[in-house]
Order: C-alpha cells, then structure tokens, then sequence
C-alpha cells in the first residue's frame, strides 16, 4: 500500500463511521483504530491503549500515537472529529501521506439521531431484537449550534485541503450501503483486497421518518422553514442496492420483445405470456444470458421493447408469504422460516392445511411476517433481503445499470396493457396472460382489513409513494 503512509477518516457522531470502520476493517491489510485521539478515551469505551500507546502518553504528547499508528505495519488509520485534540489537526492536514476520507450526513438526521442515542443510551444495534424506542426533542438552539460546528469544521477542511494541493475521498451517509463505494475507497488507499459483501453486524437504529422520530417535529420544521436542503419528508431508505440481474430477463424467441421480472409470488403471469408468444413455433423465451449475450440480443431485434410488472405492494407480499414461508414443501424458504419462528418468534403452523390453522392465526401470522419485512428492508436483521420481498422501486432501480424499462405494467391492467404492447412491435395475435395462481391456504380478502394496510404501507412506503399505489381491493 504505496498510495499513503496512513488514513483519518473525519467524521462527526451519528455520521455512520462505526460502519464504515467495520467495513474498513474488512480489507486485508487495512486497520482503523476507532477515535484515537478522543479527549476522554483512547480508541473506544473502556480502551486502555492503541498500538502499545496508552492513553496518558497519547495525553502527554499526541505525536507518539501518530507515529506508532504511521509505523505500524499495513496502512493503519483512525477516525477524528471536529472536537477532538486540536494538537493533532495542523500535522494530520499537512502530511500529504495522510489519506483523507471526508464522511457526512444530512445534519437534522445525525442530530436527531444523537438526541435520541443520548436519551435511549443506545449507541449500537446488532439485532432489531435488542432495539431500544425514544424520540427528539428538536431544541432550535441546540441545533443552530450544533449545524455552526459542524459546517465550520467542513469549511477548514475544504480551505486546508485546497491550501495544500490535496484531495479527499468523500462519502455521503447513504454511500456506506454500496459495496462499490466500498470497494473503491479501499482501491483509493492501495488495498488488493475487495469485499463480496458489507458487514450486517450493524443495524439501522432509527429507521423511520423524521416525522415519527421527533415529539415536536412541527415546531422543527417551523424553525427550519425555509431550509429545503435538509429534504425533512423525505421516506429514509435503507435497503441495500441492488444490481441489474440480467441471468433472471427473459428475451423472446420470436418477438421484439424482453421481460425484466420484479419477483414476488405467483411467478408468473407475464412469463406464461412470453411463453405462449413463443410457443407457436415451438421455442421458449431465453434465460439465464450473461450481459454480453444480451446486448447480442438487442442488438439482433431492433426495436425491441422491455418491460416490467408492478404488483400492489400488500398483494405482493401476502404471495410472498404464502408461497416462500408458509409452504414447507418445494419452492418454500426452510431455512428462512426456521429463523423467523426460533430468532423472531414468529408462530407458523407445522402444517398450514390444517384445521387449527384457520383465518385469524393466519392474519396474525402475516402481521408478524410484515412487522419483519419492515426491520429486514431497514437492514436491521441478520436475514437477506430476497429479491422476492424487496422493494419495487429498489428492483428497478438495478435494472437501470442495464436496460430502463420502456414500459411498467400494473398486475391489475395487464391483459390491456400487454396487448398494446404486443400490437406496439407487430405481433398480430397476442394472447392473453391468464389469471395468477390463487395464494393458499387462505386468500389475503379472507384476512384484510386497515391496520394490515398500514403495517405494509409502514414497509413499503417508497413504492406506495413512487408507484402512486392505492388500498388494496378485491379484483
């Protein structure tokens, strides 16, 4: 690792440095000691040294820590805030050998987010299990102070930095979910190594709006009227990216035509379609294409068109349940189910046929299963996110990274829909989609009422509002 001698990542609490530390971590030959020169510890809590150099001696004369972490063997860093030892600032800024890694985030949300560690006394989370609830107090004052700090230290950065003919690595709190993100900022320091996955150890602690996480949150927006930056109704997001799996599009034999499927049981309506467009010669849509067999693909069929379907949310996701965690036979989730009834001590029938598991255990069993969905789309549990519960708007979003599009179908016009586009590349007879398979042992009108409709909105809160979504109702 010739790029640089050693790193300092600068950071402010609630920022999401301990993740990025975790991950840092991760790499081969890459080690990043906490907050090293924390005027009240040394590293973390309860730490007694870094690298041999005790907290008195670091006291004593900042330098020597400076040097053993610079000696140390690999490329060794640590994080510093705007307050900590001043001492240390002017000789961390001046080295261009020094690796700078500028992390940031929205202020109201690390804010809100220290009021409410500071009065929870939680810190961390590695399991949703264990999370502790509180809110913020917004205290207008506080916060002016605290936005003063922090945009000041931002501002002798960008001088200092400028001054000297140097550049950061700058990352965004959002940045810390993208294993590219990741990946390049240890290419930046000279790593060899990558990660074929983030660490999960920890969670997301406060995962819902602003609105539910602040006691007076019309007096903070009152306060920060006029601060549209902040972005205060925004729906927080963090469920993980999500690339474009190309091996799971379906590319017609004879048509001009490629589905990019959003998962989610019954699989699927469309597919059957593509298949009877196929199947009057004989052939059946091609899979499994790699990216480059694809763009071939395309190439040969000019004027091609690609589509998706959308399903409502809750319709999606009681399919999902049936089909992936009730069934115990083929296609069914053990491994997943398992965990659900021992970790999260979700109540699921040995056998969903039988007669003791009637309407109201499976209305409450599915409660359980969407009270999950929204701690595992928050990256608050130990379990994947499938691509069959994930988000819409996220599946989309990974198809952008190769092919948009043209056409988003709704599961509740598809027949139309998919006969325009069946006219709009010339096919002239084009067959209907079929009806979806019927969700067992119980149908999601047997179990329907407004407080199911709000624990899914609760989960699915970017599709409803990116898709315009509506209630569910009984085709």
């Amino acid at each position: 690792m010739a790029n640089f001698d050693y790193f300092v990542v600068f950071a402010e609490m609630r920022t999401g440095s301990n993740f990025l530390e975790t991950n840092l971590n991760a790499f081969d030959g890459i080690s990043c000691h906490g907050e090293a020169f924390n005027p009240f510890f040394i590293g973390y809590p309860n730490k007694d040294d870094i690298l041999g150099v005790t907290l008195a001696a670091r006291d004593d004369n900042p330098k020597t820590l400076l040097r053993a972490i610079k000696k140390a063997p690999d490329l060794n860093g640590f994080r510093y805030f705007h307050n900590h030892d001043p001492r240390i600032f002017d000789k961390i800024m001046d080295d261009p050998k020094c690796a700078k890694i500028v992390l940031t985030r929205n202020p109201v949300d690390s804010y809100v987010s220290w009021k409410i560690a500071r009065a929870t006394g939680q810190w961390k989370l590695t399991d949703a299990k264990a999370r502790k609830d509180g809110r913020a107090t917004f205290d207008a004052d506080e916060f002016a102070a605290h936005l003063g700090a922090l945009q000041d230290f931002q501002v002798t950065l960008l001088n200092r930095l400028q001054a000297s003919g140097q550049t950061a690595f700058y990352l965004a709190y959002e940045d810390l979910q993208s294993l590219s993100a990741m990946n390049g900022l240890a290419k930046w320091l000279g790593a060899n190594s990558t990660l074929e996955a983030l660490d999960k150890s920890l969670k997301v602690q406060n995962p819902s709006a602003l609105s539910d996480k602040v006691s007076n949150f019309r007096h903070m927006t009152d306060a920060l009227s006029g601060l549209d930056r902040f972005n205060l109704t925004r729906t927080p997001n963090f469920e993980p990216r999500r690339g474009a799996a190309v091996p799971t599009y379906f590319a017609s034999q004879t048509a001009p035509l490629m589905y990019l499927p959003v998962r989610g049981w019954p699989e699927d309506q469309a597919l059957r379609w593509m298949q009877a467009i196929d199947g009057v010669e004989g052939a059946k849509p091609a899979s499994k294409l790699s990216q480059n067999e694809m763009r071939d693909w395309m190439r040969a069929h000019p004027g091609h068109r690609s589509f998706s379907v959308l399903r409502n949310p809750l319709a999606r996701a009681h399919a999902v349940f049936c089909h992936r965690i009730l069934n115990t036979g083929q296609g069914g989730y053990g491994g997943i189910r398992s965990v659900l009834i021992k970790r999260y001590k979700m109540v699921l029938p040995d056998d969903p046929g039988a007669a003791t598991y009637d309407k109201a255990a499976h209305r409450d069993a599915f409660a359980a299963f969407l009270t999950f969905l929204k701690a595992n789309l928050n990256g608050q549990t130990s379990v994947r996110v499938d691509p069959d519960w994930a988000s819409q708007a996220k599946i989309i979003e990974g198809f952008a990274e190769f092919v948009l599009p043209d056409r988003l179908v709704r599961a509740e016009t598809m027949a139309d829909e998919l006969a325009e586009l069946g006219a709009a590349v010339g096919l002239n007879s084009v067959p209907e989609p079929g009806a979806a398979a019927a969700d067992a042992p119980y149908q999601l009108i047997d179990i329907y009422d407004s407080q199911i409709e709000e624990m899914c909105r609760a989960v699915y809160a970017r599709d409803y509002l990116m898709f315009g979504f509506k209630d569910w109702a009984p085709a």
